[in-house]
This record gives structure tokens, C-alpha cells and sequence, in this order.
């Protein structure tokens, strides 16, 4: 196992994140991440990777299943008994849950069977059986998903992300608060590295899907104008 010496070194040397959504790049590449990221025993790093194939999408494959999903989220946490760690984990995967839920209702899908193999997690039977009911009857557990049901149904996708991504930051900061020179500490950042990352990305295509917009309807009104001015 990595030494406390070594996660002293290795937290020390990483570059804290700013907040999320002011952030126009990671607080340093994946590159040179990875490379610091080498101070790990091989057994913590082998923990790090599979939290990353299990809660990371860049990690997946674009057709992955449910089941195969389900298989990573369940080797990670076969590997590690850090009720933080599982934690991070089960928080991340209920949000997911949700998101799923409201997907297919506002797709008019029927509800899954509340005693099928779907989803993961305790609320899988209770989002089965209040399938038409508002939040699904778990507005005092996930108090945020009403809010993010009116921007699912409104299309909103720029708001949703943010949304969903500062409840994920939200999580993790809590869940890192006692941790600081463990492994914990080091899942903790790259997730929060991958978060920046994310949100950057997204941030980006927006922009330029926003700025692509704008061409688009400025052309539109300078051939509008060109043909009232040839009538």
C-alpha cells in the first residue's frame, strides 16, 4: 500500500481545482496528472482506475449496457472497503439513477418492473412504483430533482449540466472534507480534476454552439433585409 509519506508528496503536488464553473481549463493536464499519479502503489492505483471505469463516462464505451455498468460499479467497490470511497460511489450512481428515471418518463417509456434488474441502488423499487408521481415521491431525499425535471422538460441542457455536475462537486467536497494525505484524498481530486474537465469541455461546445447560433440567425436576417430591399 502507498505510504503516508508518499500521498503527503503526492497531494502537495497537485494543484488545487477552483470553483467549477469559473474554471476555463484543468489546474493541470491529464498528462502530467497520470505522471504524478505513478507515486501510488500498485494496488491503490489499480482502486483509482476502476472508481474511474465505474463513475467516469469519457471511461466507457459509447455502446456499453447496463449490465456491463453495473459489473464495474460492483468490482470497484469490491476493491476497496473505505466507506468514503463507497460512498462517493453510491452518490454518484443514485444521481445517475435519477437522471435515467427522468429520461425515460419524459420520453413517455412505461416504468420498469419494481422487482426487475434495472438501475442501482435502494430507490430502484420506490422510482418503479411512484413512476408518474412528481420527483417520483423523493423530493425530501433528492430535493434537487424536481428542478431538474422542469429542465429536462424545457430542454434546458447548459442549465441541467451545471445542475448535475455541482451536485456531484457538492458530494465530493463533502465526502473529502476529512480526507487529505490518503487515498481517499487522491480518488477524490481525480474525480474533481475530471469534473473541471468536463465542464470545460461542455462549456466549450456550448459556446461555440451558441456562437454557431448566432451566425446563423445574423444570416438569416441579412437575407431577409437583402430581399425586402429587391421587392
Amino acid at each position: 500500500m502507498t505510504s503516508e509519506h508518499t500521498f503527503i508528496m503526492l497531494m502537495s503536488s497537485l494543484p488545487a481545482p477552483g470553483p467549477l464553473f469559473a474554471e476555463t481549463q484543468t489546474p493541470l493536464s491529464r498528462l502530467r496528472l497520470d505522471a504524478r499519479l505513478k507515486q501510488l502503489s500498485e494496488p491503490d492505483h489499480q482502486v483509482l482506475i476502476a472508481i474511474e471505469q465505474a463513475l467516469e463516462w469519457r471511461c466507457m464505451e459509447a455502446d456499453m449496457n447496463d449490465a456491463a455498468l453495473l459489473a464495474r460499479v460492483e468490482t470497484a467497490k469490491r476493491m476497496t472497503t473505505s466507506q468514503t470511497l463507497l460512498g462517493v460511489i453510491d452518490s454518484r450512481m443514485h444521481i445517475r439513477l435519477c437522471m435515467a428515471a427522468l429520461r425515460q418518463r419524459a420520453a413517455g417509456e412505461a416504468p420498469p418492473a419494481a422487482d426487475g434488474r434495472w438501475g442501482y441502488g435502494r430507490w430502484r423499487r420506490v422510482i418503479a412504483r411512484n413512476w408518474k408521481a412528481p420527483a417520483f415521491g423523493l423530493e425530501r431525499v433528492f430535493p434537487w430533482l424536481k428542478d431538474a425535471d422542469r429542465l429536462l422538460t424545457e430542454g434546458d441542457s447548459y442549465a441541467l449540466e451545471r445542475l448535475l455536475l455541482s451536485l456531484v462537486e457538492r458530494d465530493l467536497r463533502r465526502y473529502g472534507a476529512l480526507h487529505h494525505f490518503d487515498l481517499e484524498a487522491v480518488v477524490i481530486y481525480v474525480l474533481r480534476w475530471s469534473l473541471v474537465e468536463r465542464w470545460t469541455r461542455y462549456n466549450a461546445q456550448a459556446a461555440a454552439r451558441r456562437f454557431s447560433k448566432m451566425l446563423d440567425d445574423g444570416l438569416q436576417a441579412a437575407n431577409h433585409l437583402t430581399r425586402e430591399r429587391a421587392a
